[in-house]
C-alpha cells in the first residue's frame, strides 16, 4: 500500500502537469498521454488520479480557482483603505505577469469547455460568482452610501473588465498590455471614490 506522502506527491506531481500542458498546449492539447508525458509517468497512472478529460480540467479550474483566491486574500488583507483593497484584488486577478498569463490561458481552456459541459459550467459559474461576491462586498465597505443594486453593477462590471482582459490578452498580449490592463482598473475604481 502506497505511503501517504507519496501519493501526495505524486498529485501534485500530476496537479503540476495537468496545469503545465493546459497552459502551454491549450484545450485540444490536454489529454492524459500528454499529461503523463509531462508527469514522467505512464497513462494508467493518470487514469488512477483522473478517469478523463472532464477530470483534469476540473482539476485545472479549482487549482486556479485555489491560487487566485489565496492572492486574494493577501492581497485584501495587505490594503490599508477598502478601494485599495478592491483595486489590489482586480489586479492581482489580471494576467500582468507571466504567472498571470498563464493562469489566463488555463482559465481560457477552461472556459471553452465549460461552454458546452453543464457540470464544468457549473463551476465556473460558481467561482466567477464568488469572485463577483467579494468585489460587490469590498465595494459595500468601501461605498456603504451606493444601493446594493448599484454595487452589484459595479462588481460585475469590474469582474467582467478582469476577465475580459484575460481571456484577450491570453491570444494577444501586445494590444491588452499589462499597462494598459492596470489602467483601465485604475480608471474604474477611481471613478468609484465618493
Amino acid at each position: 500500500m502506497p505511503k501517504r506522502r507519496d501519493v501526495e506527491e505524486q498529485r501534485a506531481r500530476l496537479s503540476a502537469a495537468v496545469w503545465s500542458v493546459l497552459a502551454r498546449d491549450g484545450l485540444s492539447g490536454l489529454t492524459l498521454r500528454a499529461v503523463a508525458a509531462r508527469a514522467g509517468c505512464t497513462t494508467g497512472l493518470v487514469l488512477h488520479a483522473f478517469r478523463d478529460k472532464r477530470a483534469l480540467l476540473r482539476h485545472a479550474r479549482e487549482l486556479l480557482h485555489e491560487r487566485t483566491g489565496r492572492r486574494a486574500d493577501a492581497a485584501q488583507e495587505a490594503a490599508r483603505e477598502p478601494l485599495d483593497a478592491l483595486r489590489a484584488v482586480a489586479l492581482q486577478a489580471l494576467s500582468l505577469t507571466a504567472e498571470g498569463r498563464e493562469e489566463a490561458r488555463v482559465w481560457v481552456g477552461f472556459l471553452a469547455a465549460a461552454v458546452s459541459d453543464e457540470e464544468l459550467r457549473e463551476l465556473h459559474v460558481r467561482h466567477n460568482r464568488a469572485f463577483v461576491q467579494r468585489v460587490e462586498q469590498l465595494l459595500a465597505a468601501a461605498r456603504p452610501d451606493l444601493p446594493r443594486a448599484a454595487r452589484t453593477h459595479h462588481a460585475v462590471g469590474l469582474v467582467a473588465l478582469v476577465e475580459g482582459f484575460n481571456t484577450l490578452a491570453a491570444a494577444d498580449p501586445q494590444t491588452y498590455s499589462p499597462h494598459r490592463q492596470r489602467a483601465a482598473v485604475d480608471r474604474l475604481v477611481d471613478s468609484l471614490r465618493a
